[in-house]
């Protein structure tokens, strides 16, 4: 390839604006809209008759692209002179020809039956019939009658949760729709496409157990799954606005799978796994026991549409200190007192006692209130985590727990130690102390600092 041709192709891409970044072509953009065959990138070429000479074929007149030559000449380190190394810009896995799996579209998810369509109805009557997965190319018509939109009947309406007579359907109106959810798809998608700014699924999640309630051809079940997945989401994605965000739920069991046939189908977009911590005791399994699950959000690239509210964290804490012999009450003594409680509200403090005073217990009622004092279930006295002359300005910040059956609370504290033992969710925290084995009234604060 002579240094004219380098010339004159880059001479030619700079022409199109798609292609260049802050004055300089871009390698990737290049071989992105090769690969894609893009039409009017080809029409570009096309129009130098030394690059149509070169890249292009005449095969019984048709003019045949060589995109994976054309690959390779933009790859060599001589089409951009002034980079030091053609590795300067990018950080991948090559193939044997030296070229980026990603740019040259190796490394995707493939399963049985990708090219398939699978109807997957999900009502207790579907579970009984065997699925047919439907090749696009060689059953079009099959594929085209699951696909064309359908006639929805049995209409109700409600308004304020009444039943009211049905005059019309208005496109502003809220719909629920039951019945099979690819079929409903692609009967909303003529009225619809580009027009739906949220899209959140909760799909069938696929545990390995007996709990599973997705059970179609259990011969390729993975696959089954990825194929039941992959045909909504290409419907749902033209559904959506070019702002529009979709939302998937999931667990552990298909996350990853997910997360890789999100990434091959919404190219552009963003797509964030975010962790949702939603049983902090963990739900148990042989080895672990999980707190989590995801929540995977795809969003187009660059938009800001995720709302910017601060929410608030509060961080509950045990006001007193429990632990060590550092937060006994001769190391503070300003700091033991009683907390006055009512009704299950504080609603005061007494004065800091002498040191000869030792209340017989943690907990004194009097005249229909209760005075805590920092005293642990051993009888321990130990130093609220605030001085008197200071705990006036969290009084509004405090809680107050009551354990009614100690026994129940010490057996549930002897199981989290046990559970302790076990790696869990790395951001699961004991959120307060009332977890330990307590048979007084809690009192819980949130510290001003925080």
């Amino acid at each position: 390839m002579t240094t004219h041709t380098l010339q004159k192709l880059s001479k030619l891409l700079k022409n199109d604006e798609r292609l260049v970044v802050d004055g300089n072509l871009a390698k990737n953009k290049i071989v992105e809209l090769a690969l894609q065959l893009d039409k009017d990138f080809l029409k570009l070429l096309l129009s130098s008759p030394e690059i149509k000479q070169t890249f292009f074929q005449e095969v019984e007149n048709i003019l045949v692209f060589d995109k994976i030559k054309f690959q390779n000449f933009i790859s060599n380190k001589q089409f951009l002179p002034d980079s030091f190394t053609k590795y300067k810009n990018k950080i991948g896995l090559f193939s044997s020809n030296e070229q980026y799996l990603t740019d040259s579209q190796e490394v995707i998810l493939v399963w049985p039956y990708k090219d398939c369509i699978l109807e997957g109805g999900q009502t207790k009557e579907d579970t009984k019939r065997q699925e047919i997965f439907w090749n696009e190319t060689l059953a079009p018509d099959e594929v085209d009658r699951l696909l064309t939109p359908k006639v929805l009947t049995n209409f109700q309406k409600y308004d304020y949760g009444k039943e009211v007579p049905i005059h019309y359907i208005s496109m502003d109106d809220n719909l629920i729709i039951k019945g099979n959810n690819l079929l409903s798809l692609c009967s909303l998608k003529e009225k619809y496409q580009g027009k739906i700014k949220l899209i959140y699924i909760d799909p069938p999640y696929n545990p390995d157990s007996k709990s599973n309630t997705f059970c179609y051809n259990n011969s390729f079940n993975e696959s089954t799954w990825l194929t039941f997945m992959k045909n909504r989401l290409e419907i749902a994605k033209k559904l959506l606005t070019p702002d529009g965000c979709l939302i998937m739920a999931i667990d552990k069991n298909e996350q990853a799978e997910l997360t890789v046939l999100l990434k091959e189908m919404f190219h552009g977009y963003e797509i964030h796994v975010i962790t949702i911590v939603h049983n902090p005791e963990g739900a148990q399994g042989a080895n672990f026991y999980y707190t989590h699950e995801y929540a995977i959000f795809v969003i187009p690239k660059g938009k800001k549409i995720i709302s910017k509210k601060k929410v608030d964290v509060i961080k509950w804490q045990d006001l007193m200190d429990t632990t060590g012999n550092n937060y006994l009450r001769e190391n503070a003594k300003n700091c033991f007192y009683s907390v006055i409680v009512e009704n299950e509200k504080v609603i005061g403090f007494g004065e800091v006692e002498n040191d000869n005073y030792h209340p017989e217990k943690q907990t004194i009622e009097k005249d229909g209130r209760h005075y805590v004092y920092p005293i642990d279930n051993k009888n321990v006295e130990r130093k609220w985590r605030y001085a008197r002359q200071s705990v006036e300005s969290i009084k509004d910040n405090l809680r107050v727990k009551i354990i009614k059956n100690i026994e129940r609370e010490r057996e549930r504290e002897r199981e989290r130690e046990r559970n302790n033992n076990r790696l869990q969710n790395w951001t699961w925290q004991r959120f307060s102390n009332f977890k330990d084995s307590l048979n007084w009234q809690q009192i819980w604060c949130q510290p001003l600092r925080n």
